[in-house]
């Protein structure tokens, strides 16, 4: 019972540090070309609706057309730092727990590689096809992408497990098979890419959320190690 609980308390902690460091690390970056992005988006709205109705019936429809959302400044952080919390011990009680299958993290530079692999796993091979988006920006059904996106993370999590775990030709073969499958496959594409959005706004954006993403995973990773270390290994 104290192994299952030591394994609770770290994800806890590794999940909660790195949710921290994930949440400054989108104030400075993401969160200001998300406004920015919102911006665009709101001036293309009312633009199309002043076509329609007039500026004073658009902007109307604007302020009661829409659900709620968390307002800017305090409030907004607070949603976005509790999102990342819950995300953090989410991904970390992951981890934690497939890394015990294979034997456990022995210390933070080993845990380093496992935060890597979980980038490459759900940031990067899901990103080749389904880029990070800005508001405004045009995209494919919904039920779609998520079946593509989860279809790619199984795949991609299962081809390093035969990578790194297996000395046979046809694994290694088929690891390869795994993570190109996807890709070949394809991600569902909007039907038209026209967008208010600056091209170079949503490059610099897809930079900024794979290099915190980045963040995000070696802390989770190294922390992970870091705290099984001391409360795992120790006891």
């Amino acid at each position: 019972m104290d192994y299952f609980r030591n394994i609770v308390i770290v994800a806890a902690i590794a999940g909660a540090l790195a949710g921290l460091a994930m949440t400054v690390a989108q104030q400075l970056t993401t969160v200001p070309m998300i406004v920015k992005a919102e911006v665009y988006e709101e001036q293309g709205d009312a633009t199309a609706t002043a076509h329609e109705h007039g500026a004073e019936t658009a902007a109307h429809d604007h302020d009661h057309g829409e659900g709620w959302a968390p307002a800017d400044g305090a409030e907004r952080t607070f949603f976005t730092f509790a999102a990342n919390m819950v995300t953090g011990v989410g991904f970390a009680l992951l981890l934690v727990a497939v890394s015990e299958l294979f034997g456990g993290i022995a210390n933070w530079r080993q845990g380093v590689f496992w935060g890597l692999a979980g980038f490459v796993v759900f940031t990067l091979a899901p990103g080749l096809g389904l880029p990070p988006e800005l508001p405004a920006m045009p995209a494919a059904e919904l039920g779609a992408r998520q079946a593509w996106w989860l279809g790619t993370v199984l795949a991609t999590a299962i081809a390093l497990g035969l990578l790194f775990y297996s000395r046979s030709l046809v694994a290694v073969l088929a690891a390869i098979a795994l993570l190109v499958a996807p890709h070949v496959i394809g991600a569902p594409q909007p039907v038209s890419y026209e967008s208010p959005i600056p091209e170079g706004l949503h490059h610099s954006f897809v930079v900024a959320v794979v290099m915190t993403a980045l963040l995000f995973w070696v802390l989770l990773g190294g922390l992970a190690g870091f705290f099984r270390e001391r409360f795992i290994h120790a006891a």
